[in-house]
């Protein structure tokens, strides 16, 4: 059974200046989606939470991209170029673990 998991009100504030400033990098449409999580890894070596940033143009195409902090700790400089965009697209078919 899924939970619900309790953000904070810092949290919530980060994660949504993270989707206003992924939406601002990428130059994103209002009605492309971005999707910003924070999210805890057990994997050796993996900060125990980071943040995570998918989006989809309008194309349908899916971008990713991780960022090994919590969101409260993000700034506008971790986030990917964008001249970085085609590099972040998710080839039809890849399956990922991470968003």
């Amino acid at each position: 059974m899924l939970g619900t998991f309790k953000k904070s009100p810092e949290q919530i504030v980060a994660l949504k200046r993270i989707e206003v400033l992924t939406r601002t990098r990428f130059k994103l449409a209002p009605a492309e989606t971005v999707f910003v999580a924070e999210l805890a890894c057990a994997l050796p070596g993996c900060p125990p939470l980071e943040t995570v940033v998918a989006f989809w143009t309008a194309d349908a195409t899916r971008h990713h991209f991780k960022i090994f902090k919590r969101a409260v700790e993000v700034i506008d400089n971790d986030l990917p170029y964008a001249w970085m965009k085609p590099a972040l697209a998710v080839p039809e078919g890849f399956d990922s673990d991470c968003c």
